[in-house]
């Protein structure tokens, strides 16, 4: 057996969810997904000739070539990376089909096989930053089932004011690029986070992101006020670029610290891992580097007792392969879900729901087990791009 293409189609989801797809001289494919970005669908093409007549088998062998082979383009981090990787995912995605077994058996076995999904909410109901809206959209996505949800708390708020775009009077010390949280600001933040527990009751989980947006001294300050909600984690307090940093934040506080999503390949995880700079890992598998990559990592992490919850915003064929990693590794906490306001997320593949009482339930069937919708794909496929044709745009 020997590879003869590589294709592509970016799905405008909520995210541009861009498919792989790897052929075989046998006529057996498979089916991945790279993390949305610019460029990452060129680069899956760009990157095809590498792999061309090669068996698809050798999976790490063909990661290593492909790393080698776009060194020049930057194979450390970022999108080529993130390009190889929906390449991986789909490459075992073949090799589970091709051997009649799904991709956790590949990966040494299954742990479990439900996997808990937690909801990303975002801001509150109809994109609105108040208590009462926050609490009125953890309501209803705990009503859907999920029993961890995470919120975003850098959000516009009444203390803030960018003073070099407004007449008004400053009315806090607040300016974009500072990355400080003014104490009327934090009080606020506290305000949602306890409105939403309020909502939800003590026992559902509940997660909290920052998307890199504050100092190590305000960050802290942030955590120990949120300490009394008993909070899953504080995702991404401070930049991603300084580890020592981070380290700083999560011996600070006990509401633990979680970050990765923005780290790539197993090189960049080593550091935060050996440091123990943060409580949790949220690597992003179809990004990061690919399944085998995000397992070595998880394994890392595993000798120090650090959980893994992958951050994801990935069609069902992204989602599902990063439940089959999180179904083989013992230190899985929880897997993302991006898409609770896309009504039609679950039928771009075919069969019954893919999330349940927020768990993913893996069966036996090859590969991920799943089997692309094409009459859905087709009618979300993105402005310009091809489905699965020879080139990333469409003819």
């Amino acid at each position: 057996m020997r590879i003869t293409d590589v294709r592509t189609a970016v799905i405008a989801g909520n995210f541009d969810w861009v498919l792989v797809r790897v052929d075989t001289d046998e006529g057996l494919s498979g089916l991945g997904e790279a993390y949305w970005g610019a460029g990452v669908a060129e680069l899956v093409h760009a990157i095809k000739p590498i792999i061309i007549g090669e068996h698809p088998f050798n999976i790490a062998k063909l990661v290593a070539k492909m790393l080698r082979g776009m060194s020049g383009a930057g194979s450390l981090a970022g999108a080529t990376v993130t390009a190889i990787s929906g390449i991986e995912l789909a490459l075992w995605d073949l090799l589970g089909r091709a051997l009649n077994v799904p991709i956790s058996t590949l990966l040494g076995g299954r742990f479990r096989d439900r996997v808990l999904v937690y909801a990303d909410c975002h801001g509150g109901r109809g994109h609105t930053y108040t208590p009462e809206a926050y609490a009125e959209r953890a309501r209803e996505v705990r009503a859907a089932g999920f029993t961890a949800l995470k919120f975003d708390i850098d959000v516009p708020n009444p203390y803030q004011l960018d003073v070099s775009d407004s007449p008004e009077p400053r009315r806090s010390w607040y300016e974009p690029y500072s990355r400080i949280i003014s104490p009327a600001e934090r009080d606020f933040i506290v305000s949602l986070v306890a409105a939403v527990r309020e909502a939800i009751g003590p026992h559902t989980m509940l997660a909290i992101d920052c998307h890199w947006k504050f100092n190590v001294i305000d960050a802290t300050l942030l955590a120990q006020a949120l300490e009394p909600y008993n909070l899953l984690w504080l995702e991404d307090p401070i930049p991603p670029e300084n580890v020592d940093a981070l380290a700083k934040v999560a011996a600070s506080t006990c509401t633990p610290i979680c970050t990765g999503e923005n780290v790539y390949r197993t090189h960049g995880y080593r550091e935060l891992i050996e440091k123990q700079a943060a409580d949790i890992l949220s690597p992003d598998i179809p990004k990061m580097g690919g399944l085998l990559e995000a397992r070595k990592v998880a394994d890392h992490a595993d000798q120090y007792y650090i959980p893994i919850a992958p951050h994801n915003v990935c069609s069902p064929i992204g989602t599902v392969a990063a439940a089959h990693l999180c179904a083989a590794i013992p230190n899985f906490l929880a897997l993302e879900f991006h898409a609770f306001d896309v009504p039609w997320w679950g039928d771009l593949v075919e069969g019954g729901p893919i999330i349940r009482d927020g768990y993913i339930t893996l069966t036996d069937a090859p590969g991920h087990g799943l089997t692309l919708n094409e009459d859905v794909a087709r009618a979300h496929l993105k402005e310009g791009s091809s489905f699965f044709g020879p080139t990333p745009y469409a003819d």
